[in-house]
């Protein structure tokens, strides 16, 4: 039987956090909450954006619970900030969902805690996010999840050089984020367990979804590539491939909010190689299953960011 928002628990009385929830499966997946009445923080880099978002989910649900807070996952000072806020406000959070990303930036940039900026937006900021935030999402017996994608086949981690200072490369940098941010969902719920945190990890991917993430990558930003994109690939090509970001939300949706899928499951499109299709559990590649590395991955970024889970 294929899963749906229809199949969405009622969330009334629950808090969540979506990360970028100002568009693409961000939003979709804050929509749907709201929808079924959880009280929903659109945690974005750009409030302006952030706002007209909440005004467009206020549209279809008149009655939403909906506040917009300013977090910059590629800046640490931006990702302590907000959790203070959090923590200061002292409300128990049910769900965390770690959305936002950005993909195959060029050239190479870096964050002014000089992280490479992919490596920062998508995995430090969210390892610090969760971290930080752990007495509210104790509090709230959490599910937590971590998005992950289909790249994090061709990812691989770079112990000796995690923020790429040397040989940048854009796409193999995004898919050391995107297994990373595996490797972290599964580590979490590990930890969780032998500690009794008391949290549900679990680990999503969209498939493709037809967002505006590639659009702002490279290929967005070439003139050629970007005629391509547009005259070519998006009308004839990539309808094939892909689904909308409302069904890319699903596989996010059912790992924040189905009883069904319990901690460390990993969930994704079911279709096209799980580029597409309705949500259901998800292959994680071999590599990104070794345990040592992903505790290894875990207590250097910890030490890194100066943040403990403990």
């Amino acid at each position: 039987m294929t899963w749906t928002t229809r199949d969405i628990p009622d969330q009334t009385g629950r808090l969540a956090i979506v990360t970028g929830a100002n568009s693409g499966t961000g939003y979709e997946t804050a929509l749907e909450l709201a929808r079924k009445g959880a009280e929903v923080i659109l945690a974005v880099r750009d409030v302006n954006r952030g706002e007209a978002a909440a005004k467009r989910i206020r549209r279809e649900v008149p009655k939403a619970r909906l506040r917009v807070e300013a977090l910059d996952l590629s800046k640490q000072r931006s990702v302590t900030a907000f959790a203070e806020r959090m923590l200061a406000d002292g409300s128990p959070i049910h769900v965390l969902v770690n959305n936002a990303g950005i993909m195959a930036v060029e050239p190479r940039q870096e964050t002014e805690d000089r992280h490479e900026l992919q490596w920062a937006t998508n995995y430090l900021g969210h390892f610090a996010l969760t971290a930080r935030l752990m007495p509210l999402l104790k509090a709230g017996s959490a599910r937590v999840v971590q998005l992950s994608s289909i790249m994090h086949r061709q990812g691989r981690l770079r112990f000796d050089d995690l923020n790429y200072r040397t040989g940048y490369k854009p796409w193999p940098v995004y898919g050391q984020t995107k297994l990373a941010m595996l490797m972290f969902g599964l580590e979490l719920d590990r930890r969780s367990r032998a500690n009794g945190w008391g949290l549900t990890s679990v680990v999503a991917h969209p498939g493709y979804a037809r967002t505006g993430l590639i659009g702002s990558g490279p290929l967005g930003r070439r003139p050629v590539s970007r005629a391509v994109m547009q005259l070519v690939y998006r009308p004839f090509i990539e309808p094939f491939i892909s689904h909308s970001a409302a069904d890319g939300a699903l596989p996010i949706l059912m790992a924040a909010t189905d009883p069904a899928i319990g901690p460390g499951a990993f969930v994704g499109p079911q279709k096209a190689r799980e580029m597409r299709g309705p949500p259901g559990l998800a292959k994680a590649e071999p590599h990104a299953l070794v345990e040592p590395d992903a505790a290894r991955l875990f207590d250097m970024t910890e030490a890194e960011l100066d943040v403990r889970f403990a």
